[in-house]
């Protein structure tokens, strides 16, 4: 498996998706969403509309292909037309029996639009490692190339929802692979990101040594070598890094060396002594320094905060997938 610093930090995170469904709409309609509290996309599988958001004035026609991505805590409403009200999406979700719902004069089998929707999430200990980064909002148009991969995608959650042998899986799986397949879009788009591990992990000097500091933490890096894989000079790169990633290079080491520290902590995984180790600490004290000092609290008393019982690694880790809730 090719292994890449986006996935190794999914993977780390946790992140979940639940494909929670969608609605049929046909004639005049509209929804109000409130402010997720999670990174929510919906996707027009089929048909136009308009989506506005709240305290903007401004309205956004989507058509079919559009994927949305909203990681901002803001309400909007998705509708016909650019000022039609809507009505409160509980009040059209609650209490249904099917993954679909029917508004406007709509039907399963006679409609004009089609929205599937859903959020991701990652273990809320990671949440900052994804939130802080995301752009607020990010709109993939079904008529750009990029989008060919997220039409099929979409189109195969429609077809999940007839209740298909492992359709749970499946759709989780496929949430996922939007997921991913949207911010690739963004990203080839040449929108701007803001420094971070996100905008390293997509620059094509610093990406290679994001690879060799999480293929082996272990190893005591010095910046010259970092600044061999990325063919650089040992100034220029340490420069051009941290523009990019936001922190050093050898920053971004002890502070990836603690992300994992953490999960193995939280599992239960390892001691104190056995993470100083395979980390490349020279001592338990060391270990001990530097992660208080990066995380806040002494490796013991993160222990014995945040330890938890956890889902296997073929759960979580390899397939993405956790539970509804």
């Amino acid at each position: 498996m090719i292994d890449d610093p986006l996935s190794d930090v999914l993977r780390l995170a946790e992140v979940h998706s639940v494909v929670a469904g969608g609605f049929y709409a046909s004639g005049a309609w509209g929804i109000h969403f409130p402010p997720p509290d999670k990174v929510k996309f919906f996707g027009v599988a089929r048909g136009q509309g308009w989506i506005r958001f709240d305290g903007d004035s401004t309205p956004m026609r989507f058509g079919t292909g559009d994927v949305i991505l909203l990681a901002a805590p803001r309400g909007f409403t998705s509708a016909s037309e650019p000022d039609m009200p809507g009505i409160e999406s509980r009040e059209i979700f609650a209490g249904r029996t099917d993954a679909f719902v029917a508004v406007g004069s709509a039907s399963s089998t006679e409609h004009e639009v089609m929205q599937v929707g859903g959020h991701f999430s990652p273990a809320m200990a990671y949440s900052p490692l994804l939130m802080d980064v995301l752009p607020p909002f990010i709109r993939v148009p079904g008529s750009l190339p990029e989008a060919r991969a997220l039409q099929w995608i979409l189109q195969h959650l429609v077809q999940e929802r007839e209740g298909l042998p492992g359709a749970a899986l499946a759709t989780s799986q496929l949430g996922l692979l939007l997921f991913v397949q949207v911010l690739r879009a963004h990203l080839a788009s040449g929108a701007a990101l803001k420094a971070s591990w996100l905008r390293a992990a997509t620059d094509a000097r610093v990406a290679p040594v994001l690879r060799l500091i999480h293929s082996d933490p272990s190893h005591s890096w010095r910046l010259d070598e970092l600044a061999r894989a990325a063919a650089m000079s040992r100034t220029g790169f340490a420069t051009h890094f941290k523009a990019v990633a936001g922190e050093s290079p050898l920053a971004y080491l002890a502070r990836w060396r603690m992300h994992l520290a953490e999960r193995a902590l939280r599992r239960g995984e390892a001691s104190v002594g056995d993470l100083a180790r395979t980390l490349g600490y020279a001592s338990e004290s060391a270990f001990s320094h530097a992660f208080k000092r990066i995380v806040g609290q002494s490796p013991k008393h993160y222990e014995t905060n945040h330890r938890k019982t956890v889902p296997s690694e073929d759960r979580l880790l390899s397939t993405g997938v956790g539970h509804q809730g």
